[in-house]
């Protein structure tokens, strides 16, 4: 993406929105008014070996427009913190830029992951392993709002970037590119100390 557009999730005009009648922080099941939730380990890293990718993570928020925020830095991830936690049911977006006006940024090469392409992501109590299951680049007009927000039984995991033509006029990408990735087994998580 050009600097200052975002990664087409920031802007208020063709950003992609959590699915309708979805709220934050419960993609699966949300607590009862006045039961006590447990505190949430935030995501502190992601780790992408294929596309040498491995940098810390912001938590991202919802604009004015209801869309999620893009990383102010161009060189750092960032997790939508209104979603589940990586590894936790549900399916956690991570969002990075494709480019800046000086160069590739974090994401710049997302669309070579392939299946079975590993994604590992620190938080503040383990570290997480996916698999990526595919990949879509997809009109901004019709982001796959459900498919990247929509509830899921399962840890899942969505990284998230521009794509396709740069359009001049309007100062963005007119595609999205969004990766799937599924946890893998329960003996994948990793302790920090494993991780490396």
């Amino acid at each position: 993406m050009a600097a200052g557009t975002g990664v087409g999730l920031a802007t208020t005009t063709d950003g992609p929105t959590p699915a309708p009648g979805w709220r934050p922080g419960c993609a699966v099941d949300c607590p009862s008014a006045g039961a006590s939730a447990t505190p949430r380990p935030a995501p502190t890293r992601v780790r992408v070996p294929r596309i040498r990718v491995d940098s810390p993570l912001t938590v991202l928020g919802l604009d004015a427009a209801g869309a999620v925020e893009a990383p102010a830095d161009f060189a750092t991830a960032g997790w939508y913190g209104g979603g589940p936690v990586p590894g936790d049911p549900g399916p956690a977006v991570i969002a990075g830029h494709l480019d800046s006006r000086a160069g590739p940024a974090v994401f710049a090469r997302l669309g070579e992951l392939r299946p079975g392409d590993l994604v590992q992501v620190w938080r503040g109590d383990r570290t997480v392993s996916f698999r990526v299951t595919g990949a879509v680049r997809v009109p901004k007009d019709r982001f796959p709002t459900e498919a990247v927000y929509g509830p899921t039984p399962a840890a899942e995991l969505r990284l998230v970037t521009c794509g396709g033509a740069f359009d001049r006029r309007t100062g963005h990408y007119r595609d999205n590119v969004v990766v799937f990735a599924v946890a893998d087994t329960p003996t994948d998580v990793l302790p920090h100390s494993a991780a490396g």
